[in-house]
C-alpha cells in the first residue's frame, strides 16, 4: 500500500475514507482534520482558553499534542481517582508529556479533596455497589466542571473518538435514552447557570486513528484500560460495532455523522429543551443540577464521610 499524497509507502490505511498515507503525511492529516473539525463545529476559537482532561491514556494526550501543534492555549486537568497503580502510572505519563512540552497541569486528588479514593468511596454508597464507574463518573464531570468555571476556561475539551462516541450513541439508541441522545454530540453548549462548554476535537477519528498517531509522534501513554472497565457494556458495544465495520468499512463513521444530521434537522428538541429548563443550582456547591437541593455528587460524598466517621 502505498501514501496517496507522495507515493512512498503508507504507514496506515482508512478504509473508511479510501485514503492510505506514509507516517509524514498521516501525522499532518490528522492536525488539519481536527482543525477542520473544530471550525465544523464551532467548538472554540483560535484565543480561548482551553481546559483538556487528560487521564494519561493515547487520546487525551494526542489531543494535547494536535491542539499545542496547532496553536491553542491549552491547561491540562489530571484528576487523581487513586486507583491502584493505574493511577500511578497514568498521571505519571500526563505529568512526562506536560514537562516534556513545557504545558501547564493541574493536578485534582480526590482523596485529599474528598477523603476518599474513588474505590473506597463506591463502597460507602449504593451508588457505586462495589464497582466505582458509577461514582467515578460522577465525581469527574463534577471536578472537570469546577475547575473550568473556577480557572474562567472558555471550554472544557475530552479527547472522546469515534469509537467512543459510536459505543455510547449505540446504547443510548438500543435503550432510547432520549435524553442522553438529546446531549451527545461534538459540543454542549454553555450555560448560564454554570455549565461550562465542553467539546470534543477527535470524536470523527477512528480509535485505530488516534493510536498511530501517539505511536508515530513518540507521545508515552499507559496502554492498560482501567482495572474496572472489565466487562463494562461500553466494551462490548465497540465489539459488536468493530464486527459490523470489519464488514462494511465506514459503518461507524456513517451512523455518528447520520444521527448529528437528525439532530440538526429538529430530532429531540423538545426533549433537550425539558432537560435544559429543570436545572437549578445545588444548595451545598452551586454546580447546577437537576435535584431539587443537593446535586448527586455532594449528597453522594456527604454519604461517604458520614459512613467514614461512624465506622
Amino acid at each position: 500500500m502505498r501514501c496517496r499524497k507522495c507515493g512512498e509507502k503508507a504507514a496506515i490505511n482508512m478504509r473508511q475514507h479510501k485514503l492510505a498515507l506514509c507516517g509524514t503525511h498521516f501525522l499532518e492529516w490528522i492536525p488539519e482534520q481536527t482543525q477542520r473539525f473544530i471550525e465544523k463545529y464551532k467548538m472554540f476559537e483560535e484565543d480561548s482558553r482551553i481546559l483538556l482532561a487528560v487521564s494519561g491514556g493515547k487520546d487525551s494526550l494526542a489531543l494535547w499534542d494536535v491542539l499545542h501543534r496547532l496553536g491553542y492555549q491549552t491547561t491540562g486537568l489530571y484528576i487523581d481517582l487513586g486507583i491502584s497503580d493505574y493511577s500511578i502510572q497514568s498521571q505519571r505519563m500526563a505529568e512526562k508529556f506536560a514537562t516534556e512540552n513545557d504545558l501547564k497541569l493541574t493536578l485534582v486528588d480526590v482523596a485529599e479533596s474528598e477523603g476518599a479514593t474513588i474505590p473506597e468511596a463506591s463502597k460507602l454508597t449504593e451508588r457505586g455497589k462495589g464497582k466505582p464507574c458509577s461514582v467515578c463518573g460522577l465525581t469527574k464531570r463534577h471536578i472537570m466542571n469546577r475547575v473550568a468555571r473556577e480557572g474562567g476556561y472558555d471550554v472544557l475539551v475530552t479527547g472522546h473518538n469515534l469509537d467512543d462516541e459510536a459505543a455510547v450513541l449505540f446504547g443510548n439508541t438500543i435503550n432510547w435514552a432520549v435524553g442522553y441522545l438529546a446531549r451527545q454530540g461534538p459540543v454542549l453548549e454553555e450555560k448560564a447557570d454554570g455549565l461550562v462548554r465542553k467539546a470534543k476535537p477527535f470524536c470523527r477519528f477512528y480509535e485505530r486513528e488516534t493510536a498511530a498517531y501517539a505511536l508515530l509522534r513518540g507521545i508515552n501513554y499507559i496502554y492498560d484500560e482501567c482495572p474496572y472497565a472489565e466487562g463494562a457494556t461500553s466494551i462490548y458495544y465497540k465489539e459488536l460495532l468493530n464486527q459490523m465495520e470489519e464488514v462494511r468499512p465506514g459503518m461507524k463513521l456513517s451512523f455518528y455523522l447520520s444521527f448529528l444530521r437528525a439532530k440538526k434537522f429538529g430530532l429531540f428538541v423538545q426533549e433537550s429543551t425539558i432537560a435544559q429548563s429543570k436545572l437549578v443550582n445545588c444548595s451545598t456547591c452551586g454546580q447546577p443540577t437537576t435535584a431539587p437541593d443537593q446535586c448527586a455528587y455532594c449528597r453522594t460524598w456527604d454519604k461517604v464521610r458520614s459512613r467514614q466517621a461512624a465506622a
